[in-house]
């Protein structure tokens, strides 16, 4: 296997192609991109807490930049040139690029497949203009009728620069629990698909209090709300028997899995002293215990931002074999420096890496890029 463990690969980079942005702009609620007189850029409202402000903008006649709510969609988000640029200002060799959330959830079950087919061919034609360099995780319809749906990842299995697919939490709308996605995630198991799992919907708004929208920005709801909701969607997993009845299946979860390293043996305990689950037989001894699926079936990215974080995930998924490298782009933009210069999404992950394993040691090479180029066959181009 002619892998090389000194490439730099980022495996959490997102892309909103020009048809996905066209999409957005056509739409009235939220996920939706609007564009304001004065401002610079389009802005994306993705979060409920960001609609409420821009409702109270628009009711206040105010739409001064300064108090938009939601992101702004500058070219790091569309143009593969700027990628690129990304790339080479961080030294960043490969990347394997996705869609980001809320990926194709709000779209109507008629319109899902073909959609998805045309957004997954745009980021086809990418990686092609760029070969060696981008690789991509696919979209799927997942509003689409079932047979539409297996149908996708067919076609997907057969395109070129594609090594798995992005999902979120919702799965069908009822959860990644559900039994209904078992046939999903045997095709995707049966094709070699790795899941990349990543949050999107969080926790209820009310959680975080009356000050949280108007005072705190969007700290609440993505430092502690995303996380959680990987963990909450992978515990129901567990529990479910996902990983017991589709052996085959591997993931790799965001943002170094939420807070599974550091709730994991929570979990065991709450499993093994719950009447319910130890009458049912589901807490017997032969059980798989959730430390065996995080080190058997479950991968992690690195982007949790410190050396602290990412030695916990190392050791709850069993050395720095399952751990891959990413920087979020183009989330997290620097705020007080040049776009087109150093980002800190990108240093601050690396500078964990050199912290948690060393710096230039052979952990770090792996978590930086080896094992991605390994996992998901990165050195193939077909």
């Amino acid at each position: 296997m002619a892998t090389s463990t000194s490439k730099v690969v980022d495996i959490h980079t997102h892309m909103y192609p020009p048809a996905y942005v066209e999409l957005l702009e056509s739409r009235k609620s939220i996920p939706f991109i609007r564009r304001f007189d004065g401002a610079k850029d389009p802005r994306y409202i993705i979060l409920p807490s960001e609609a409420e402000s821009l409702d109270k903008i628009t009711a206040a006649g105010s739409s001064a930049s300064a108090n938009l709510p939601g992101r702004p969609v500058t070219s790091h988000y569309s143009s593969l040139a700027q990628k690129l640029h990304f790339m080479d200002t961080h030294g960043i060799d490969i990347s394997v690029i996705s869609l980001a959330n809320p990926w194709l959830d709000f779209v109507a079950s008629e319109e899902a497949g073909e959609t998805a087919k045309s957004v997954n061919q745009e980021f086809s034609n990418m990686c092609a203009s760029s070969p060696g360099r981008l690789f991509f995780f696919a979209t799927l319809p997942l509003t689409a009728p079932p047979e539409t749906l297996l149908a996708a990842i067919g076609h997907i299995r057969g395109l070129r620069y594609c090594r798995g697919v992005i999902l979120g939490t919702s799965g069908l709308g009822k959860g990644l629990d559900d039994g209904a996605l078992v046939p999903v995630f045997r095709a995707l198991a049966a094709n070699r698909l790795t899941i990349f799992l990543h949050p999107h919907y969080g926790l209820p708004s009310e959680v975080w209090g009356p000050r949280a929208s108007a005072e705190y920005g969007h700290v609440l709801p993505l430092a502690l709300g995303f996380p959680m909701e990987t963990t909450i969607a992978v515990a129901r997993m567990y529990l479910a028997g996902v990983f017991d009845a589709v052996p085959g299946l591997r993931m790799l979860l965001a943002h170094s899995g939420g807070t599974l390293p550091f709730l994991a043996g929570r979990i065991e305990s709450c499993i093994v002293h719950d009447g319910h689950l130890v009458c049912s037989g589901k807490a017997g001894p032969a059980r798989r215990t959730v430390w065996d699926v995080l080190r058997e079936q479950i991968y992690l990215d690195a982007v949790i931002y410190s050396g602290v974080g990412l030695r916990a995930a190392i050791d709850a998924g069993g050395g720095e074999d399952r751990l891959m490298f990413g920087t979020d782009h183009p989330f997290f933009p620097p705020l007080n420096s040049d776009e087109q210069g150093e980002w800190e999404s990108m240093t601050w992950n690396a500078t964990a890496v050199s912290k948690a394993l060393g710096d230039g040691s052979e952990g770090a090479r792996k978590v930086m890029g080896g094992n991605a180029v390994g996992v998901l066959r990165l050195w193939e181009d077909s």
